[in-house]
């Protein structure tokens, strides 16, 4: 992989420009006449194009043999067949950025034959900035971080907004909007399980990926299959997340919801 500090170095500083470009709008106030659905219950807004537009240009000059994907641009012909790919959410939590909330983050992975080997998250409105590169460790803001040690589905701490049925024996903490930023939070023993059964995208999940990994943590699909990117049908179905007992533990309760979800195949 072209992977250095360097080229992790040019990652973080274009991931901070686009981190700020959308922390001008989320700052002012400047969000009511700036949004609309893509789709019903799936925002966009300006911002989320305008840090879409800065991190293909500046990311593409920085490898420009990489084939981009991206939550909310046009994707590169024949991107599955390239070796490297970059692949990107603007802003991961558009639902918190609108309304004003901090749950947002700007996600860059680049990816290698399938894996991810280098993932940034940029959250200017949570002051945080978080990295990992294969092999080199996670930090946020500097500090290199490590998944806890729980050991029992019981208890483990879940970004939720609330607990249902056989869901109640789990431990309810503040839940951002951005997956990412959900996901991340288990490589700072801030959670211990992230779950979910609806499709997700590939943009969605890169980043984070790679920073719960290098701090620990087992991630895969709700199926318990490993997450492969840059696929040609670049959806995921659903996402298993959380320190390994935790993991290993939730695995049958989530598989069997998502394989009924699934039906006959």
């Amino acid at each position: 992989m072209p992977a250095s500090d360097r080229l992790l170095d040019e990652i973080l500083v274009a991931a901070d420009a686009a981190g700020a470009r959308a922390m001008e709008q989320w700052a002012e106030g400047r969000l009511s006449d700036s949004h609309w659905d893509k789709t019903p219950g799936q925002p966009v807004s300006e911002a989320d194009l305008a840090c879409d537009a800065m991190l293909r240009e500046r990311l593409g000059a920085l490898l420009p043999e990489a084939a981009w994907l991206s939550e909310e641009s046009a994707e590169t012909p024949g991107r599955s067949d390239a070796r490297f790919a970059w692949v990107v959410d603007p802003i991961d939590g558009t639902r918190d950025f609108v309304r004003g909330r901090t749950g947002w983050a700007v996600s860059v992975a680049l990816v290698e034959d399938g894996a991810v080997q280098a993932g940034v998250l940029i959250a200017p409105a949570r002051d945080e900035r978080w990295w990992a590169v294969r092999g080199g460790g996670a930090y946020r803001n500097g500090v290199r971080l490590a998944v806890g040690a729980q050991a029992t589905l019981s208890g483990a701490r879940v970004p939720l907004d609330n607990l249902r049925g056989i869901d109640m024996d789990y431990t309810v903490v503040p839940k951002p909007n951005g997956i990412a930023l959900r996901m991340a939070m288990i490589a700072a023993n801030e959670a211990d399980l992230v779950a979910g059964l609806r499709l997700s995208g590939e943009w969605d999940l890169a980043a984070a990926d790679i920073i719960t990994q290098e701090a620990g943590a087992t991630i895969t699909d709700a199926l318990g299959d490993p997450i492969v990117y840059n696929k040609p049908d670049p959806s995921v179905i659903g996402l298993l997340c959380g320190v390994p007992a935790v993991h290993e533990a939730a695995l049958p309760r989530v598989r069997a919801r998502a394989l009924k979800l699934l039906g006959p195949q």
